[in-house]
């Protein structure tokens, strides 16, 4: 009898922890995962640093916002007397300090030859990336807020790879003639 109940508590738990609603997430830990991924097979697959660059822009926005969310639902006190712009600032600077100085010191930014308009190429792809992945997220609200709903399942993780992924083309096609200036 002692093992149905172990047999059972082990069942019931997990289904009731995934059968209950959880909260919304700013920007999902799905869409986080979806562009490392895609900043982990563009790195194998030896593409150029800005494209990469991009996703890493990218990574860096959406870890903020997720960031932002748990602050919020934490319901720290000093938090509190900020305004959420500030903390999202504070919370972007963080993620920032914590992604481009790693890359220095590992020598992936900094090469001399590695360099698009005097700028580093990951650089550069993160300066594309961060308005690229904005322009998903404003996306996904602006079709919630007309339709009332979203369009299909996950949409919230769709609309910003599909950004990231028309500015990494659009940057790996025509990108070439920004080397020339």
């Amino acid at each position: 009898m002692k093992k149905i109940s172990k047999v059972l508590s082990f069942l019931i738990v997990p289904g009731i922890y995934l059968l209950t609603p959880k909260p919304v997430f700013a920007v999902c830990p799905v869409c986080t995962i979806a562009v490392v991924g895609g900043l982990g097979l563009s790195r194998y697959l030896g593409i150029d640093d800005s494209i990469s660059g991009i996703w890493v822009g990218g990574l860096m926005v959406s870890l903020t916002l997720w960031t932002v969310d748990w602050l919020g639902k934490k319901n720290f006190n000093f938090l509190k007397k900020l305004d959420k712009k500030i903390i999202t600032y504070l919370t972007f600077l963080l993620w920032t300090l914590l992604t481009y100085p790693p890359l220095y010191w590992t020598n992936i930014i900094g090469h001399p030859f590695n360099k698009i308009l005097g700028v580093d190429k990951l650089v550069f792809g993160s300066l594309v990336g961060i308005p690229a992945f904005l322009i998903g997220v404003y996306l996904d609200k602006k079709v919630r807020k007309i339709k009332g709903r979203q369009l299909f399942q996950f949409q919230r993780v769709v609309f910003p790879v599909i950004v990231l992924i028309i500015f990494s083309l659009v940057l790996y096609f025509w990108g070439g003639y920004l080397y020339k200036l």
